[in-house]
Parts: structure tokens; sequence; C-alpha cells
């Protein structure tokens, strides 16, 4: 048995990789502001210990960080509009944080430190697959905050032999992804208009490809970093080395649901990018990794977790 700190682990990926390091038998430390988590995400996963507080306060990361033997780096405000909205407030929270939970890590004795990238570090590229190798170019304050942080991990492997894998996201969807908030993921923001019966808003022309990943990838990805003897130093691509259009996932999602709405198009956002998709040669190789949750199966899970939290908020006393 391992002791892992999950920080952001009352959030959407958070949970899911909290909840299986748990079904693993590991011992799991979650600490998280609640700013954008959710203490109801951790409700049925036993034996978590919670710490509430702010990450960019260093005495939290460090009393965070005591007894741990892994990090797994989760916490950030994850939005491309908020942190064009509020660079300040997102800064803080994804670079100020996580500069603190690496020095805290470090000193702490921890084995290694995996930090939760993001693949808006790559822009607009003229090739597709996105590859790790490939200049980075971000286009929005969440991008270039999200690099830094991949940075400063490369860093403390060359400056301190302090072993960080960077794991570069790619639309991570899935069952407690918060459908409530204008920064949601698309697909959460899908999901719930279908159930709703109302039209989904597309920004721009629909025809954006996304590389859209089941959490469950994710988890097993991350989990696998953790070990992998040859992965310290490295930023590594997590996904599925497919993509879909947001037009395509809507046809998608409304034969799911058994619906046919049709997408309202509002002028195209500042910072989105145009096109995502991995090349994930190098999570293949370095961490043995392999997607196994396809997005249309990944899409059913998700829409059944809707309905069923729809469900349950319509029942009084319900959430």
């Amino acid at each position: 048995m391992a002791s892992y700190l999950v920080t952001g682990g009352a959030g959407f990926i958070g949970s899911h990789l909290a909840e299986e390091l748990v079904r693993r038998g590991h011992r799991v430390r979650v600490a998280d502001s609640l700013i954008t988590g959710k203490r109801r995400n951790l409700a049925h996963i036993p034996g978590v210990d919670f710490l509430e507080g702010d990450l960019a306060d260093l005495s939290l990361a460090q009393r965070a960080v005591v007894g741990m033997d892994y990090v797994l780096h989760q916490a950030a405000i994850p939005s491309v509009p908020r942190s064009v909205k509020d660079p300040i407030t997102s800064n803080r929270a994804n670079i100020d944080a996580s500069l603190n939970v690496l020095v805290a890590a470090r000193d702490a004795g921890v084995k290694r430190l995996v930090y939760a990238g993001s693949s808006s570090a790559y822009g607009n590229t003229p090739t597709l697959p996105k590859r790790e190798d490939m200049p980075a170019n971000p286009l929005s304050p969440y991008a270039l905050q999200k690099l830094v942080a991949e940075q400063y991990g490369q860093m403390f492997t060359a400056l301190y032999d302090f072993e960080v894998v960077a794991i570069r996201y790619f639309n991570v969807f899935g069952p407690r992804q918060d459908p409530g908030s204008p920064y949601s993921g698309v697909i959460s923001l899908f999901a719930t208009a279908l159930l709703e019966g109302r039209q989904p808003t597309i920004y721009g022309d629909g025809e954006q490809t996304r590389d859209f990943t089941y959490v469950a990838n994710v988890v097993d990805g991350v989990l696998r970093a953790c070990e992998a003897k040859r992965a310290a130093g490295e930023v590594i691509n997590v996904a599925t080395g497919g993509r879909i259009s947001l037009n395509q996932l809507l046809r998608v999602m409304n034969g799911i649901v058994g619906t046919t709405l049709q997408a309202i198009y509002e002028e195209e956002r500042a910072g989105d990018v145009k096109d995502s998709q991995a090349d994930i040669t190098k999570a293949k190789m370095l961490l043995g990794y392999e997607p196994t949750v396809p997005l249309e199966e990944g899409l059913k899970h998700t829409l059944e977790w809707c309905r069923s939290e729809r469900a349950t908020s319509a029942v009084p006393g319900g959430r």
C-alpha cells in the first residue's frame, strides 16, 4: 500500500483518481479548496483523508504532502474562458499553487509528482496529431499557465532530481463533470441541454475537432505514470488518438439520447483552439498505455450519469 495526495481531488478528474486508488487499496489524502470541487464527489469513497484549503498558501501545501509517497497534482481552475476573463485568479491557482506543491513535495521526500498538463499548450498547430516535441503555442492565459507549471516540473527534475511527470490531457469527459457551469466541458453542456430538450450552443461553426477522452482512460494513464521507470521529467499525451467535430459529436449524442436537436451557433470564443488530436505513441512506449474506453461507450456512461443526477435532484430532499 502506498500513500497518495490528490490535489483537486474533490473535482471531476481528481475524484475519479481517488476512487480508483482506494479501490486498489492505497491510502488517499485529498486537498481541495472547494472553489470548483464538491465534497459530494467523494462521499461514496471510504477512508479518504480530506484537507480543505488553498494550495497557493505554502503552509497548506506543506501540510498536505506530509507522509505521501506520490502526489497527483490536479488542482487548477481548468477553463480557457475563465482565464481570459480573470487571468490573475487563474494564475494564482494554476502557477502559484503548483509551484508551492512542487517545493513542498520535493522537501517532504515525495517519490514522484504527476502533473495534470493540458493539450491547450499546443495552441493551433498546422500538423495533426499533436506530438510532445512540437513547439508550444499557448493562446490563452490558462494554456500559458499550464505550460509554465509543466516547465517548472521539468526544471525540478533536472535541478533537484525530484521526479515529475506531466500528463497532457485532451478534452476529458465523464461522470461528475459539472454541467451547471458555463465553463464546463462541451460534452457535459451538450448532455444537459439534450436531456432538458434544449438546443445546445456551439461557439464557432462546429467544425472544430477534439480528441475527447473518457475519464477512465486518463486515470489509467496517470496511475501508470506514477511508477513508469523512464517517465521522470517527461511530458506525455494521454488521450485516444482520434478526433471528432462538435457537429459530429452532437449527432452522436442526439442518437444516444433519441433526440434531433440542432445547435445554436454563437461567435467563436477568444483563446479556443481550432483542432486537437493527440499522438499517443510516447504514452504507449513509456507507460504501456492504451485507451480502453472508446468515445461512444464513454458518452453512454456519461449520459446515464447525467440522467441519474437529474432524477436524484428532482426527488424532494435529493441533491
